[in-house]
């Protein structure tokens, strides 16, 4: 046997070693896609009350808009998503460009103590935070979800560490050409930090979209319930035996998230892998 033959046939063991890789992706992929699956596939097969049997249709679904205000829960939780997602790009970018940028006297310590917020939990600081918005006057409103959600200590470190990977020398070329600072970060500095201001917002629209603590505690009337508090009051249904109508809300919750993620994986792997080849 020639020296290339050896080399060309493949070992056992890297043949195992293949096998063993992709049993271990498949096993991923099952447990990542198989509650999905089994939730969509469920919401599509409910049962018959009459005779017990199950068929393939789209009642489940229509079961959910008759048995809660879906739109009005739908439309809250778009709201409060959109302005915290927005609210959140624009404080974690400004904050971000100030730490990265600028020298002030105990700038560390004070980025220090944002940072050390992320180790929190929100359980801890709720009660202070509801007895605030009570004493401004927004208990049960929908602001009582927006605004203690605008500040972002992942968000700010994330644009502060985007904003320190750019050039400094376009300050100063923007210095010259007279630009002050409020129009340095907006037309330098901001539009160059598009792929991490794609990361802050998918983020933040995933994870208040789905958040369901504290418009629990924030709020009582049904009026300002979000889409995952609402959809609570279907577990009800848990009790007849209609779980399929319970899933068609799950399920419908998961559009738009969905949606987000789609249109912004590409900007979100961007501004990932942003700075990797450098």
């Amino acid at each position: 046997m020639s020296t290339i033959d050896a080399v060309a046939k493949p070992s056992p063991l890297q043949g195992l070693g293949k096998v063993a890789k992709y049993a271990v992706l498949v096993l991923g992929a099952f447990l990542t896609l198989g509650p999905v699956v089994w939730t969509v596939i469920t919401a599509l097969s409910p049962t018959d009350p009459e005779t017990n049997i199950r068929h393939v249709g789209f009642s489940a679904f229509a079961d959910v808009f008759d048995k809660i205000p879906f739109w009005l829960y739908f439309y809250n939780s778009a709201l409060v998503t959109v302005i915290v997602a927005i609210g959140q790009m624009l404080s974690a970018a400004m904050a971000g460009y100030v730490f990265a940028r600028f020298e002030f006297r105990a700038k560390n310590l004070l980025f220090g103590a944002i940072l050390a917020t992320m180790m929190v939990p929100m359980q801890v600081t709720i009660v202070p935070v509801f007895m605030l918005i009570r004493g401004m006057g927004l208990a049960d409103t929908l602001l009582a979800l927006i605004l203690p959600a605008l500040p972002t200590a992942f968000g700010t470190f994330l644009m502060r560490q985007y904003f320190m990977g750019l050039p400094a020398e376009l300050a100063e070329a923007a210095q010259i050409d007279g630009a002050g600072p409020w129009r340095t970060f907006f037309s330098v500095y901001l539009p160059l930090a598009t792929p991490g201001l794609a990361i802050v917002g998918i983020l933040a629209f995933n994870y208040h979209w789905n958040e369901f603590f504290r418009p629990l505690i924030m709020t009582i009337s049904e009026q300002n319930f979000t889409l995952p508090l609402g959809l609570v009051t279907l577990q009800g249904n848990l009790g007849t035996g209609s779980i399929s109508t319970v899933l068609a809300g799950v399920v419908l919750s998961m559009i738009p998230a969905l949606i987000v993620f789609v249109f912004g994986q590409k900007p979100l792997r961007e501004g990932l892998t942003a700075g990797v080849g450098k």
